[in-house]
C-alpha cells in the first residue's frame, strides 16, 4: 500500500502565514518547502478571521511562489475558540467513551451544539477504576471559517488541529521526552501565549494567556516614537545602530519591563500547575514563536521561574539540504516554524 503523503503545514498566525512541506521516508524527515507571508494588522483577532481577503491572498501567493502542486492542508486554531480540559471518568472501553463523551462534555462546556468535540485517553488508572481523558472542544464557526479560507485559496483542508498539540508533535519528533520529568512548551506569538506542560509524553496542563509580541512593539512605539516597522526591528535587536545612548537605554527599559510582565504571567501559570499537580518536576522550558527571538525574554523567564529556558528548534531532527535552502533564512525562521512543522507532520485521516 502506498504511503500517504504529509499534508502541507499551514500556520495561519495573527501576524503572518507560515508554510512547511515535509517528506517522510525510511531515511527520515526532510524539509521540502518553507515560506512565510506577512499579514496586515488585525487580519486575525483573538483567533477570529477579520480580513479573509488578505488571508486568502497570502496563502495563494505562498503556494504560487513555491510552485506547489500538493493540495492537502493541515491548519490549526488556538485561543478563545478552543477549550482544553483534562477530566477523570470511570474506566470504560473506547466504544463506551465514544457513546458518552458528548454527555460528559456537556458538564464542562456551555453551548455544546456550537462546538466540535474530540477526546484522547491520557492514561488508565485501573486500581482506582478511573481514566484520565483530554477533552478538546473548538467552536464550529471558527473551524469552518479556517476550512473555508483554505478552500477559497484553492486547497483542501484535511486536518484542523490545535496549536499547542502541533508544537507537541514537532517536539516529540525533534527531542523526545525525558522520563519522569515534565517539560513546558511555551509558544509566544504576536498576540497570545500558549502554555502546554507535558509529563511522560502526556499533556497535563494547558493555558492561553492573552498577551504576546505586540506588547513589545506597542510599548516601543509609544515610548520611543518609532514606526511599527522600526519597533518590530528594535524588538529582536535588528536596529541599524543609529540609536543614541539615551534611546538605547530607554529601549532596554521597555524590553525589560515587558519581559518581566510576560515572565510574571508565565510564572503564575506554572505555580498554579505545580500547586495542583502531582506530576514530575519541571525539567526545562522550551520557547517557540516569533517572540522567542527577543533575547531578554528567555533570560527573564529563566531568572523568574528558576528553570532552564531554551529556544525550541523544530528542525533539530529534520534533514535540510543546504544547497536548496538559504541556511541564514532557516535559522531566522526556526523559532517561528514550530506550529507549521507540527502541522506538516500530519496526514489525511490521522
Amino acid at each position: 500500500m502506498a504511503r500517504r503523503k504529509n499534508a502541507l503545514g499551514l500556520d495561519i498566525g495573527s501576524s503572518a502565514v507560515k508554510l512547511v512541506q515535509l517528506r517522510e521516508s525510511k531515511k527520515g524527515i526532510q524539509l521540502a518547502n518553507l515560506a512565510m507571508a506577512p499579514l496586515p494588522p488585525e487580519a486575525i483577532v483573538d483567533g477570529a478571521v477579520m480580513n479573509a481577503t488578505a488571508l486568502v491572498s497570502a496563502i495563494q501567493s505562498l503556494v504560487a511562489d513555491q510552485k506547489l502542486k500538493a493540495k492537502d492542508v493541515a491548519v490549526s486554531i488556538s485561543g478563545r475558540p478552543v477549550i482544553i480540559k483534562k477530566i477523570s471518568l470511570p474506566a470504560m472501553t473506547e466504544a463506551e467513551l465514544e457513546e458518552s463523551i458528548k454527555w460528559e462534555a456537556e458538564q464542562y462546556i456551555h453551548g455544546i451544539e456550537d462546538v466540535y468535540i474530540d477526546h484522547q485517553v491520557l492514561q488508565s488508572r485501573p486500581e482506582q477504576g478511573q481514566m484520565d481523558v483530554l477533552l478538546v472542544a473548538a467552536k464550529k464557526e471558527v473551524v469552518n471559517e479556517y476550512a473555508e479560507l483554505v478552500r477559497d485559496a484553492g486547497l483542501e483542508p484535511v486536518v484542523v488541529d490545535i496549536d499547542c498539540f502541533t508544537i507537541q508533535n514537532a517536539f516529540e519528533v525533534n527531542y523526545g521526552y525525558p522520563p519522569g520529568e515534565a517539560v513546558v512548551l511555551i509558544d509566544i506569538g504576536a498576540s497570545s501565549i500558549n502554555i502546554n506542560i507535558i509529563s511522560n509524553g502526556i499533556t497535563t496542563f494547558t493555558r492561553d494567556i492573552n498577551m504576546g509580541g505586540n506588547q513589545f512593539t506597542d510599548e516601543i512605539q509609544k515610548r520611543l516614537g518609532y514606526s511599527h516597522e522600526e519597533a518590530e526591528a528594535a524588538k529582536i535587536g535588528a536596529t541599524d545602530g543609529d540609536a543614541g545612548a539615551v534611546q538605547r537605554q530607554e529601549l532596554e527599559r521597555v524590553m525589560t519591563s515587558v519581559s518581566e510582565s510576560m515572565a510574571g504571567e508565565i510564572h503564575r501559570s506554572l505555580d498554579f500547575y505545580l500547586a495542583t499537580s502531582s506530576e514530575g518536576r519541571v525539567a526545562k522550558i522550551y520557547l517557540s514563536g516569533g517572540t522567542a527571538k527577543v533575547s531578554s525574554l528567555a533570560r527573564t523567564i529563566e531568572h523568574r521561574v528558576g528553570v532552564t529556558v531554551e529556544v525550541f528548534d523544530p528542525f533539530r531532527n529534520i534533514q535540510i539540504d543546504s544547497k536548496t535552502f538559504d541556511m541564514d533564512y532557516i535559522d531566522a525562521m526556526r523559532p517561528m516554524a514550530a506550529v507549521a512543522v507540527g502541522l506538516g507532520l500530519r496526514r489525511q485521516n490521522d
